[in-house]
C-alpha cells in the first residue's frame, strides 16, 4: 500500500500525462531551491517585522496581538496573521535569521502549488505548469518569499480564495464558496483591506458563472461573506474587548482600535493620502516609492521590473479571451477563469495604479497570480486553436509584445548581461514570425516551438528573478532585480538601518559604528526591567531588541507619530521600575522638539517624554549615543 502511494505520488492521478507529475515536482523542488538557497545571507531582512517575531517567540500577549516587543508596549502598524507564522516558527525552532524567513519561502512554494492545481484543474497540467513557473520567476515574487513581510502569506490566502471559488463554481458548493470567504478574512488579519482587493471578481464569477439559480447564487455569497467576515471580525472583536491596559496600544492607530487603523492608515489614508482618519503614520502622503499615479505607473521605472514582464500579454491573454469565449454559455468554465484572475489583475491593478498615499513597488506582488494564471490560460487556449487564424494572431501578439518589453526593461540595468536583452529580442521576433505564419513548423515541430515560447516570455523575468534571490536585501524598502552601482545591495530606504548604528537587520560585521552599537547592546542585555530601554522610532527600537535580545519601548510607534505612551504613561513606567534607560536619537520622524507627526496627538507626546527625561535623569555616553538612566536622578 506504501509502495501505491509513492507510485501516486510520483506519477498523479489517472489519466494524466506521464511527465504532468514529474514536472509539478521538479517545479516545487525549483521554487523551494530558489526561495531557500543562502535564506540567512539578508540578516533579519526587514529588523521591523523580525524584533515583533522574536517578541512573539517570548511572550503569548505579543505573539497574539503583533507586539513589536516583548514588554507589550505598541504593535506593529499591521494586523498580527504573518506574525502568528513566524513567531510560531521561531517558538518551535529557535530564534533566528533561518526561523524568521523560512516561513515565508514555505508560503511561496504552496502558493505557487496552489496556482498550477487551479489553472490545472480546467486547462490541463501544461497551462497549470506554465502559470506555477510565471508565479515563481516574477522578480518581486522572489523578493517578498524571501522576506519577512506580510505579503507573502496576502498572496499564499489570496490564492487559496480563487481556488476555492473556482471549485464552488464548478458545482455551486456554498462549502467551497464559504472557504474562499474565510480565506479572504484571514487576508484581512494578514493586511487588512488589500486582502479585499479581489473580492469583485470573486463574487462577479460565482454570481455570473456557479450552475444554480439566481437565488441560490446570492445565499451562497451572502454565506460566504458571512465566512468572511467572522473569520476576521472575530479578532477585530477580540482587540475591541480586551482591557486596554493589559494589551500593546495598536501601532498606527490614533484611538486604540485596530478597526480605525483598517479604516484609517491602511485604509482611506493608502488610497487617498493625507491622514485618513488614521493614525500618526497616516498623515503622510508619499507616492515616491511607488512613482507618480496613472495608467503607466506599473510599467515605470519604481514597478516595472518588480512585476510587469508578463503584464502586456496578461491584457491580450485576457482581451482575446473574453473575446472569443463571448457567446459560450453562462456557466463557462474557460470565462469564469478569466473573469477572475482578469477581475483580479483589473481591479487590484487600477487601485495601485492609482492610489495617492504610501505606495511600495513590492505591494506589486499581489498582482503575480493574476499576471501568471493569465498568461497560461490564454496562451495555452490561444495555442489550442493555433490552426486558425485569428487565435494565432493574438498569440503572436502576446509573444511579441512580452519581447519587446523584456527587451526594454533589461535596458534599464544596461551593464548587467548587455547580451541578454538582445538574445530575448531575437528569440521572441522568430517565434512571433513562426506563430503568427503558422503553418508546417507548427505541425512538425509543435512541442519545441511551445518549448521556445516559454523560454522566450520568461528568459528576462528569471535571469531578473536569479539576481533577486542571489542579492542580499535589508530594511523596509527591498527591490528585486540585480545589484545597480556596486552597492552589494539594493536594499535601502527610510528605516533600512534605523538610527541605532546597528547595519540593518541587526547583524553583527565589524565596522566602528557595528562595534560602538555593540557597547549599547551590551549594556541593554544586562538588564532585568520589563522594557531595557525606550527609543522613538520602531526600527531603531527592534534594532536595538534585536542585538540585545531585550524589549525596547518604541516610542510614538513606527515614525514616531502615534500617541503611545503619553508623558503619563512613561512617568507610571519608570516610576514602577520597569524601563532601565533612555536613548536619543532613533529614527522616529514624528518625536523630539518642533516633531510634525500624524494626528492623534503623537506630535507632541515623544519631545514631552524627551524633555522630562532630560530634564530628570543624568546622562551618558554610550556607543556613541547619549543614553539616560532612568535610576539615576539628575545632579542639580
Amino acid at each position: 500500500a506504501r509502495g501505491d502511494r509513492l507510485r501516486r505520488l510520483l506519477s498523479g492521478p489517472p489519466g494524466q500525462p506521464g511527465w504532468a507529475r514529474p514536472g509539478l515536482l521538479v517545479l516545487l523542488a525549483t521554487t523551494a531551491v530558489l526561495y531557500l538557497w543562502e535564506l540567512s545571507a539578508s540578516g533579519y531582512a526587514n529588523s521591523y517585522y523580525a524584533a515583533a517575531a522574536q517578541a512573539g517567540s517570548r511572550s503569548w500577549t505579543a505573539l497574539l496581538f503583533g507586539s513589536l516587543d516583548a514588554g507589550n508596549a505598541i504593535t506593529v502598524d499591521k494586523p498580527p496573521a504573518s506574525l502568528w507564522v513566524m513567531g510560531l516558527s521561531a517558538r518551535i525552532f529557535g530564534f533566528s535569521s533561518w526561523s524568521v524567513l523560512a516561513p515565508q519561502a514555505v508560503e511561496g512554494v504552496a502558493t505557487v502549488a496552489l496556482l498550477y492545481a487551479a489553472v490545472r484543474r480546467r486547462f490541463g497540467p501544461g497551462a497549470g505548469l506554465l502559470a506555477g513557473a510565471g508565479l515563481a520567476l516574477t522578480p518581486v515574487s522572489v523578493l517578498m518569499f524571501r522576506y519577512d513581510h506580510p505579503d507573502a502569506l496576502l498572496v499564499l490566502l489570496l490564492v487559496a480564495g480563487g481556488y476555492c471559488v473556482l471549485r464552488a463554481t464548478e458545482r455551486a458548493s456554498a462549502g467551497w464558496l464559504a472557504l474562499a470567504g474565510t480565506a479572504l478574512g484571514f487576508a484581512f488579519l494578514t493586511k487588512m483591506l488589500q486582502g479585499f482587493l479581489v473580492l469583485p471578481a470573486f463574487g462577479l464569477v460565482y454570481l455570473v458563472a456557479a450552475p444554480a439559480p439566481l437565488l441560490r447564487r446570492l445565499w451562497h455569497l451572502l454565506a460566504a461573506t458571512a465566512a468572511m467576515v467572522v473569520s476576521a471580525g472575530w479578532y477585530v472583536a477580540l482587540v475591541a474587548v480586551w482591557p486596554v491596559s493589559s494589551r500593546p496600544y495598536i501601532g498606527g492607530s490614533s484611538d486604540n482600535s485596530l478597526l480605525e487603523l483598517a479604516l484609517g492608515y491602511n485604509g482611506l489614508g493608502r488610497l487617498f493620502g493625507g491622514g485618513g482618519g488614521g493614525g500618526g503614520q497616516g498623515g503622510n502622503t508619499n507616492t515616491s516609492f511607488g512613482g507618480p499615479t496613472g495608467v503607466t505607473r506599473l510599467f515605470g521605472d519604481a514597478l516595472g521590473a518588480e512585476v510587469s514582464w508578463l503584464l502586456p500579454a496578461a491584457l491580450i491573454a485576457l482581451l482575446a479571451g473574453l473575446w472569443f469565449t463571448r457567446d459560450a454559455p453562462r456557466t463557462d468554465p474557460t470565462r469564469a477563469a478569466l473573469l477572475l484572475w482578469g477581475g483580479w489583475l483589473v481591479v487590484t491593478g487600477v487601485v495601485f495604479s492609482f492610489m495617492s498615499g504610501t505606495f511600495h513597488p513590492y505591494y506589486t506582488v499581489a498582482l503575480a497570480p493574476a499576471i501568471a494564471a493569465l498568461v497560461a490560460i490564454g496562451g495555452g487556449e490561444l495555442w489550442r486553436a493555433r490552426t486558425v487564424h485569428a487565435p494565432r494572431a493574438a498569440l503572436a501578439g502576446m509573444v511579441a509584445v512580452t519581447g519587446m518589453w523584456s527587451f526594454l526593461l533589461l535596458a534599464r540595468t544596461p551593464e548587467w548581461l548587455p547580451g541578454l536583452r538582445w538574445a530575448v529580442l531575437v528569440g521572441s521576433g522568430v517565434a512571433t514570425i513562426i506563430v503568427f505564419l503558422g503553418g508546417g513548423v507548427l505541425r512538425r515541430a509543435g512541442g519545441p516551438v511551445a518549448v521556445g515560447l516559454v523560454l522566450a516570455g520568461l528568459a528576462g523575468p528569471a535571469a531578473y528573478a536569479v539576481a533577486t534571490a542571489a542579492t542580499t536585501h535589508a530594511g523596509s524598502l527591498p527591490a528585486s532585480g540585480p545589484v545597480s552601482g556596486g552597492s552589494g545591495s539594493r536594499a535601502g530606504g527610510p528605516g533600512s538601518a534605523g538610527g541605532t548604528g546597528m547595519p540593518a537587520g541587526g547583524q553583527p560585521g565589524g565596522s566602528q559604528s557595528e562595534d560602538s552599537a555593540g557597547e549599547l547592546a551590551e549594556l541593554l542585555a544586562a538588564t532585568t526591567t520589563r522594557w531595557a530601554a525606550a527609543i522613538s522610532g520602531a526600527t531603531s527600537a527592534a534594532d536595538l531588541e534585536l542585538s540585545s535580545g531585550k524589549a525596547v519601548i518604541a516610542l510614538g510607534g513606527w515614525n514616531g507619530g502615534d500617541p503611545s505612551p503619553t508623558l503619563a504613561e512613561f512617568q507610571r513606567y519608570v516610576n514602577d521600575g520597569q524601563i532601565r534607560y533612555f536613548v536619543t536619537g532613533g529614527d522616529g520622524r514624528g518625536g523630539g522638539p518642533g516633531g510634525s507627526g500624524g494626528s492623534g496627538g503623537g506630535t507632541s507626546a515623544t519631545s514631552e517624554i524627551t524633555s522630562w527625561v532630560q530634564e530628570t535623569f543624568q546622562s551618558t555616553t554610550v556607543g556613541g549615543q547619549t543614553v539616560y538612566d532612568l535610576t539615576q536622578s539628575a545632579v542639580s
